[in-house]
């Protein structure tokens, strides 16, 4: 099942990119994004899942810890990424429907480079932060989690020291991040609807059915991502699933406990 969604994942995020980037006609800031976010869902996804499936099919858990800080960067470089490209295309809704004559001036193709690189930028200094307030912490053993990967609060939970600090720096750059760009989502997409009362019906209809696949990304990522990180480092049975629908979304509903040793 994991490998079937995994490969529906892959495949389709990748025609959306080849397609969106021999189209003529999808030429828009909108499809430049969503083009680049596809990208990163497949490179995300990539990272946690092959190992996931390999492990239970061949019930091997066993990872070096260098391996599982690589993974870890990468997990955290393409979703700090993401976060910040899924602010940037909100942005781009707004301009689109409540200054429609204004788009083009506004959101040029020298803009929307730059911010695609501030997102990748925002996205590796989070992961270079997030990576180096675990790394240099000592771990007594024995090293093993009841989760398919080495996230920030399991690992914390294996440290032989104070993790007070760590935990207030981990709150700080993934859960107080996190709430803000969503409070910031939930502002911009606030001033758009308010904005659809002086649209034609049909006009609001096609704003909202624009709008609508957006939203429902920024929720199901969000709201899991907000609920793990911006609290006490202190870890839940219903961690795993939830680590799923952020880490995973929309692509896996649900996984089993799974057993890493490193």
């Amino acid at each position: 099942m994991f490998l079937l969604k995994y490969i529906l994942t892959v495949v389709g995020n990748l025609l959306i990119v080849v397609t969106l980037r021999v189209s003529k006609i999808l030429a828009s800031p909108m499809y430049f994004f969503l083009a680049n976010l596809s990208f990163m869902d497949v490179i995300y996804s990539s990272c946690i899942s092959p190992r996931l499936i390999s492990e239970v099919f061949f019930g091997r858990s066993t990872i070096s810890f260098q391996s599982r800080m690589t993974q870890l960067f990468i997990d955290h470089l393409f979703g700090g990424s993401e976060v910040i490209l899924l602010l940037v295309m909100a942005y781009d809704r707004y301009v689109a429907i409540c200054k429609p004559l204004h788009y083009l001036v506004i959101v040029r193709q020298w803009v929307c480079v730059v911010l695609l690189v501030m997102s990748w930028v925002g996205g590796f200094l989070h992961s270079v932060i997030q990576v180096s307030t675990i790394y240099g912490l000592p771990f007594c053993g024995p090293n093993v989690i009841d989760h398919f990967f080495c996230d920030m609060y399991p690992l914390l939970k294996l440290v032989c020291t104070d993790t007070y600090v760590a935990s207030l720096l981990v709150v700080a750059n993934e859960g107080f991040i996190c709430s803000i760009v969503f409070v910031l989502l939930l502002i911009s997409y606030g001033v758009i609807l308010n904005s659809l009362k002086n649209f034609s019906s049909e006009g609001r209809q096609k704003a909202l059915q624009t709008c609508g696949s957006h939203i429902t990304v920024v929720v199901f990522f969000f709201v899991p991502c907000i609920f793990m990180y911006a609290r006490p480092a202190k870890t839940l049975l219903i961690d795993t699933s939830l680590t799923v629908l952020y880490s995973h979304n929309p692509h896996v509903e649900s996984t089993d406990l799974h057993t890493e040793k490193f």
